[in-house]
């Protein structure tokens, strides 16, 4: 049985959220979860359940690392904070995958430090799935690397290529490169020399995508940095709500609009949980030597069930031995010979 460490005491709604969730996944996926945190906290919320499936653990963790808490030094300063000891239980082997709705830089920087990274990656990526006119996209980075440099971005598509390949299915992934227009010359002097890499990578590379291709569902992994990635990310996040609480507005409006709400009532139903982040769960932290699933703040517990399912699919997908394969090449590096000897040039 796929064992997921989850850091319980993460998140705006945690702990309630997180082990109610839990219990969803336990119950319904087959999943054996260890939750990590402040035990009796932990133990009066599973309290609240009856009939509890079996796959429930415990594992004390003694400190917590808040929201809006620098990383950096809550990492060195909290040791046994919950999201270092869920990580380590990866890390021993003990559990397959880390899922947290906390601290995005804590889980990260936790990651990276007690998995390390893969051989050839230089930074980690966050693998966003994001809905889209035919299923979803993978978007990345959205949010771990703000600065990187044109072989980072390489490196994003061959490790969103592979995530495609292992969460979506699909086989050949259209790889396109986030820019202000799809013309090779345009865009920032780094998106011009990440175009020139990109073109010499094995993969199904379409070219330069603008912000509309995103929905439009005519490229499958959109590579950008993580400040453009977590804005991109931000912003739809924002219009998404904007759009139902205006529906809800003109939907109160009058008889004919109260009828037809209740007749669309199945459509924007579907509709809601198609554009609904809980759906997709959690966004993958591409190019560690683990599974770390990060989730969304305020994860409700379907949110928190769905990461955990996502985490167990890639771990029984063996999705960190794909991205290793990926990277390994007689230089270390994604790039193959004549993209690095581009980049030399």
């Amino acid at each position: 049985m796929t064992s997921v460490a989850l850091d319980a005491m993460g998140g705006d709604h945690a702990p309630k959220a997180t082990v109610a969730g839990a219990v969803r996944a336990a119950r319904t996926l087959g999943v054996r979860v260890l939750l990590v945190g402040d035990r009796p906290q932990l133990e009066g919320e599973l309290s609240r359940h009856v009939a509890l499936p079996p796959g429930i653990e415990i594992v004390h963790a003694e400190a917590v690392i808040r929201m809006d808490e620098a990383p950096g030094p809550a990492l060195l300063r909290e040791r046994g904070a919950s999201i270092i000891v869920a990580t380590d239980l990866v890390k021993e082997s003990r559990a397959s995958a880390v899922v947290s709705a906390g601290n995005s830089g804590a889980a990260m920087g936790a990651a990276i430090l007690r998995l390390g990274l893969l051989p050839g990656v230089d930074r980690p990526a966050i693998a966003m799935l994001m809905p889209n006119r035919t299923g979803a996209v993978v978007l990345l980075d959205s949010g771990a690397t703000v600065d990187p440099r044109p072989e980072n971005l390489a490196e994003f598509a061959c490790m969103g290529a592979v995530y495609a390949q292992s969460l979506l299915h699909i086989e050949q992934p259209r790889v396109g490169l986030l820019n202000i227009g799809e013309e090779p010359s345009k865009g920032s002097p780094l998106i011009k020399q990440a175009h020139a890499l990109l073109k010499e990578l094995p993969l199904n590379f379409i070219g330069n995508v603008e912000g509309q291709h995103i929905a439009g569902g005519n490229v499958d992994v959109v590579v950008c940095d993580g400040f453009v990635g977590n804005t991109v990310l931000k912003g739809v996040e924002g219009y998404a709500e904007l759009f139902w609480t205006m529906l809800k507005e003109h939907a109160a409006g009058g008889f004919r609009s109260r009828l037809g709400a209740w007749l669309l009532r199945p459509v924007l139903r579907g509709l809601a949980q198609q554009l609904d982040y809980a759906s997709y769960g959690g966004a993958l932290l591409v190019g560690v030597n683990g599974i770390c699933v990060i989730a969304h703040g305020r994860s409700t517990p379907g949110a928190v069930q769905n990461a955990i399912r996502v985490a167990k699919e890639l771990a029984d997908q063996h999705v960190v031995r794909q991205l290793a394969s990926s990277f390994r090449q007689a230089d270390a590096s994604p790039m193959g010979t004549a993209a690095g000897q581009q980049l030399d040039s």
